[in-house]
């Protein structure tokens, strides 16, 4: 297992080339001191385990690392199917030509749903393909306590765990950070 600074986890899982839709996550609080967990899984690119916390309004800092290669129906149960809740990652467009072609995708697609019968959801994934999101899914997220399927991947990947909690706490002491941002 290699740990890595997170913005590295996440730039793997956005060059993966993986289906952007496939992917699920779970987030919340740690589980002991400071910062929060996410774990994200898909299918062929496998699940990745990120700890992060604020240092300040305008940085985050973490980091993390993939714990499985590929995500079977075990550790698929953990992640969500279905949620109201969804995620995405989206990275920069390259120059101003194609960040005025992913906004010209963009309003086609909100006028195209003004227009026609449709759901949220589908919605969300022509929006999030409009602007060539890597990454987007369902998610369960709780920002005041610890969803119970965070424990559940944190049970299996017990190892993953207490190393990369133990490099987060490094982090944080070498931070000199009490408490994290909100």
């Amino acid at each position: 297992m290699k740990v890595r600074d997170w913005d590295d986890v996440v730039a793997e899982v956005v060059e993966s080339n993986a289906d952007p839709s496939g992917w699920r996550a779970v987030a919340g609080d740690r589980s002991r001191g400071l910062g929060e967990d996410l774990y994200l899984g898909h299918p062929r690119a496998g699940v990745f385990l990120l700890k992060t916390y604020a240092k300040n309004p305008f940085e985050v800092r973490g980091v993390g690392t993939r714990v499985a290669r590929s995500l079977d129906d075990e550790i698929g149960a953990y992640l969500p199917q279905e949620n109201d809740a969804r995620f995405a990652i989206r990275s920069a467009p390259e120059d101003a030509e194609r960040a005025k072609d992913r906004a010209r995708r963009f309003t086609e697609t909100v006028r195209a749903h003004a227009d026609a019968p449709t759901t949220p959801d589908d919605l969300f994934t022509d929006v999030m393909e409009a602007i060539e999101s890597p990454a987007f899914g369902p998610m369960e997220y709780d920002s005041t306590t610890r969803p119970a399927r965070l424990d559940g991947l944190s049970d299996s990947f017990e190892e993953a765990e207490s190393v990369l909690n133990a490099e987060l706490d490094d982090l944080i002491d070498a931070d000199e950070v009490g408490r994290g941002f909100y």
